[in-house]
C-alpha cells in the first residue's frame, strides 16, 4: 500500500540522508528566506542529480535575468497550473502571486480564472499567450508572436514566456502524477 513520504508525495521515495552539503545549504537558504523548504524540493531529494537539474532550471527561469518580472513569471506558473489543475502549483504559486502583488484577491483570481484578476495590458498579453501555449502549443503562429512584439515584448521575452509555460507544464504533470502535496504553510500566506 502506498504511503506518503513525510506528507510530501504518495510515493515511497525517501530523501537521501544525510543530504550532500550543497543541498543542505540550499535547503537551509530556502528555510531562512521562505520559512519552509518547498515540498517539491523534498520530493526530488531522493535523487540528487534530478534535484539539481530541477532546481537549476527552476532558478534560471524564475529568478534569472529576464525582461519578465518575478510577478509575471509567477502569474504564468499559476495560469498554466490552473489549466493543468495541478494542486501543488496552484497553491504554492498562488501564494507567490499574493506575496509579490500585495493583493490577496489577485492571487485567488489567478488560480480561479485569470481573466477576472486586475491585470494591465502587458499582463493580459503574457497570460493570453501562455494560456494558448499550455492548451494548444501546436496552434501558435507567427501572428501570436508578432502580437507580443507589437505589445513591446522582445524575442527573448517571448522565449522566456514559452520556457516558463513549458517548465510548469512538465512540473505540473510530475506533481500530479506522484501525488505531491503543497506545504500547508502556503495556504495562509499573504492573505
Amino acid at each position: 500500500m502506498p504511503r506518503k513520504n513525510n506528507g510530501v508525495t504518495a510515493l515511497d521515495l525517501p530523501m537521501v540522508d544525510p543530504l550532500p552539503e550543497d543541498i543542505q545549504k540550499y535547503f537551509d537558504i530556502c528555510d531562512e528566506k521562505l520559512g519552509l523548504v518547498p515540498n517539491v524540493l523534498k520530493a526530488y531529494a531522493f535523487d540528487m542529480e534530478k534535484l539539481r537539474a530541477f532546481s537549476a532550471m527552476y532558478n534560471e527561469l524564475m529568478l534569472g535575468d529576464s525582461g519578465l518580472s518575478k510577478l509575471e513569471r509567477e502569474m504564468i506558473a499559476v495560469v498554466v497550473s490552473s489549466i493543468n489543475r495541478c494542486w501543488y502549483c496552484q497553491v504554492a504559486h498562488g501564494a507567490a502571486v499574493r506575496a509579490l502583488s500585495g493583493n490577496p484577491q489577485q492571487g485567488e483570481a489567478m488560480v480561479m480564472n485569470w481573466r477576472m484578476a486586475d491585470l494591465d495590458d502587458r499582463q493580459h498579453a503574457i497570460l493570453g499567450f501562455a494560456e494558448k501555449v499550455a492548451k494548444a502549443s501546436s496552434e501558435i503562429t507567427e501572428a501570436d508572436r508578432n502580437a507580443l512584439r507589437q505589445a513591446g515584448f522582445s524575442d527573448r521575452d517571448i522565449w522566456d514566456i514559452a520556457a516558463t509555460v513549458g517548465f510548469f507544464s512538465m512540473s505540473n504533470r510530475m506533481a500530479s502524477a506522484v501525488g505531491m502535496q503543497p506545504n500547508v504553510e502556503y495556504h495562509a500566506q499573504n492573505r
